[in-house]
């Protein structure tokens, strides 16, 4: 069989288990809607960790997690790259507690928003300005004061490996005001997981956790920090898998 005939197949393979395990996850997990949030957080990080397996052993995609130990225990900001979905669960694999910044039409999903609500991800409502800053930042110092680690996603949306970057305010806003350190997160998911896409690649994903900024930096300081970092970071991150495994470039 054709080598492209083999990924389409393992990809149409494991794209049927990932949904079928997440269903199965998310039956299962029903009764912890009515008990305390630890309950349904071991049934998330499940999710993850049988994801990245399937991920692993259908499609050869493997994952190496790089600086773990910079992980601060306790409350902070994470500030990840987003290249694709698969950051939006994989984190849970190896963050204590975390909970995720994300658009608020996601909560409107039968069944998943209940989840996530419970979860107490937090909403934020684009269209809002300003005054949706306000109640996420509301929202994400009550989880701070919690001892949990908020995950933003600073561009807002999934940009394509090698994209311009575009940082929105939310995390400036959020750092500004939180006064815990913020975490800058890398990765090269987007290039094996590609956005838009059902295809997904043999290779090595790669997470990479910098250098904690401790609180208090200006917003101008804070700004030219995060992005340099991150994006500095990605760019090494592309680089080597393009040498590894032969993969480059942006993907639509």
């Amino acid at each position: 069989m054709p080598r492209s005939s083999v990924l389409y197949l393992r990809s149409v393979v494991f794209n049927l288990l990932f949904y079928v395990n997440v269903t199965l996850q998310m039956i299962a997990a029903l009764p912890t809607l009515v008990l305390p949030r630890r309950f349904l957080h071991l049934f998330v990080r499940s999710y993850a960790l049988t994801s990245l397996w399937l991920l692993r052993v259908i499609c050869g995609t493997k994952v190496e997690w790089r600086g773990v130990e910079r992980l601060p225990k306790g409350a902070c900001i994470l500030a990840c790259k987003h290249q694709s979905a698969w950051e939006t669960f994989a984190l849970y694999a190896v963050i204590d507690d975390p909970t995720y910044i994300l658009k608020r039409e996601l909560m409107w999903l039968p069944l998943f928003g209940w989840y996530m609500r419970k979860e107490g991800l937090i909403p934020i409502d684009r269209s809002a300005g300003m005054a949706a800053l306000a109640r996420m930042t509301a929202r994400a110092r009550a989880a701070l004061a919690a001892g949990r680690q908020i995950v933003i996603f600073p561009e807002g949306t999934r940009r394509l490996p090698g994209a311009e970057p575009v940082y929105k305010p939310g995390v400036l806003y959020l750092y500004s005001r939180a006064g815990v350190p913020c975490v800058p997160m890398a990765l090269n998911s987007g290039l094996y997981w590609p956005r838009r896409s059902w295809l997904r690649l043999p290779g090595t994903i790669v997470v990479e956790i910098l250098d904690p900024i401790a609180p208090g930096l200006d917003r101008d300081a804070f700004a030219r920090r995060l992005e340099d970092t991150i994006e500095g970071a990605t760019a090494r991150l592309i680089r080597e898998a393009s040498a590894r495994d032969q993969v480059s470039g942006a993907r639509p």
